[in-house]
């Protein structure tokens, strides 16, 4: 399975893809995706999508994995990162690609163990479980990487759900 993870945002969108093979995950790449606040909100999210877009293609994964947006107390911050969000599903969906959602408590759940890990938790984590020297930075690829091993770790809880007879 080849998952990239997106933490939306307009700013900064991080990005991170984990392979699984053999029942262990590898992370092939981590980053951040930004655009210029100088231009217009379209051009923004032009620029953003032409980015995303471009890793889709390069990356070619199963499967996109998306954090889902819930609250924000800043609402021009959420307005942002819902567009963001919105940039990033429409561009995995016309690549064709299989399309997931997670919130941040089910990853920080799935990767620490713990519905409310901090950002330092879930970077440790993180880099734990990729075998990665240090924990990724900056921390967008870090919170993309862990959106991805959400995913691997949500799959196989469901392969082993109908392997076993209980749905």
């Amino acid at each position: 399975m080849f998952v990239l993870g997106i933490d939306p945002g307009l700013s900064r969108c991080g990005y991170g893809c984990v392979a699984q093979e053999g029942g262990r995950e590898r992370a092939v790449a981590a980053g951040v995706v930004t655009t210029d606040r100088e231009l217009s909100l379209p051009e923004r999210l032009a620029t953003l999508r032409h980015d995303l877009r471009e890793l889709v293609r390069e990356l070619s994964p199963d499967v996109v994995v998306v954090e889902r947006v819930f609250f924000q107390t800043n609402v021009r911050t959420a307005m942002s990162v819902g567009q963001a969000s919105g940039v990033a599903l429409l561009t995995a969906s016309e690549a064709g690609c299989a399309i997931a959602e997670y919130s941040s408590n089910e990853v920080k759940l799935a990767v620490a163990g713990y519905g409310s890990a901090t950002k330092e938790q879930v970077q440790r984590m993180v880099a734990t479980l990729l075998l990665l020297e240090r924990p990724p930075r900056p921390p967008d690829a870090a919170d993309a990487l862990a959106l991805a091993l959400c995913h691997i770790a949500s799959s196989r809880s469901a392969r082993l759900r109908v392997a076993g007879g209980t749905r």
